[in-house]
């Protein structure tokens, strides 16, 4: 019998030692995803994430000392700088945040997070949220990301009248494109997107595929953000 695909690993950053514990027994109950990682503080994360390599990081946001968005920033780089296509360089982050930390929550995006999860979110919304980022092909927890990105959302059109190459390259999509890219801001997934518009996975992830390079987006949260930025998605009331 053929051995199964290696587990996720994952890495727990919280400085909550309940927490960790916590998280780190529901986890490692799963058979697809095990903890490598456990970090107290920002900085501890970055340095353990130096000699290990995790696929996604589950990070808390407000630690003593180097906090959640400065050690996300700094793994990002750390990512940006390895061979492409390397396990290091397709790492993905987590947020671990709460409603009342908007300005918390922005940061994070513009630090590189790949999805939002609640602290108190239920177990198993945790656990697919760790599957469904390390796929790669769906904006983690959607109602989650998009009801904090409503939140933020003033905060993102202001950011994004500072970059107005971000209207100049959404200019650019083509018709089939621009649809492809409102879907993906409304959260939907690469299946979702193909039966609305009658198209196969594969040509939906090669129009992803596209949208991602003309906007320069590291991934498909920094979609939904430029779709704020720049008007394409409005908030809801």
């Amino acid at each position: 019998m053929e051995p199964g695909p290696a587990p996720i690993r994952v890495a727990l950053v919280d400085d909550q030692q309940l927490v960790r514990s916590g998280f780190g027994m529901l986890i490692n109950s799963q058979p697809d995803l095990t903890v490598v990682v456990e970090a107290g503080t920002g900085a501890d994360a970055v340095r353990a994430l130096r000699n290990h390599t995790a696929d996604v990081v589950l990070m808390d946001v407000r630690m003593p000392g180097m906090d959640g968005i400065e050690a996300t920033r700094q793994l990002m780089e750390m990512a940006a700088g390895a061979p492409a296509g390397s396990a290091r360089a397709e790492q993905k982050i987590v947020v671990l945040t709460t409603f009342d930390l908007d300005e918390y929550a922005l940061a994070a995006i513009h630090a590189g997070a790949s999805g939002f999860l609640l602290k108190d979110a239920p177990p198993e919304e945790l656990l697919e949220a760790i599957r469904t980022v390390h796929r790669g092909d769906a904006v983690i927890a959607p109602s989650t990301t998009r009801r904090l990105l409503d939140h933020v959302a003033p905060m993102l059109r202001s950011h994004g009248a500072e970059q107005p190459q971000h209207q100049a390259a959404v200019a650019r999509l083509t018709a089939r494109e621009r649809e492809v890219f409102e879907l993906i801001a409304l959260g939907q997934s690469n299946p979702e997107i193909a039966a609305g518009l009658f198209l196969s996975e594969a040509t939906v992830k090669t129009h992803v595929g596209h949208i991602l390079a003309k906007l320069d987006a590291r991934d498909r949260v920094q979609i939904v953000v430029i779709a704020y930025e720049t008007g394409v998605v409005s908030p809801r009331g």
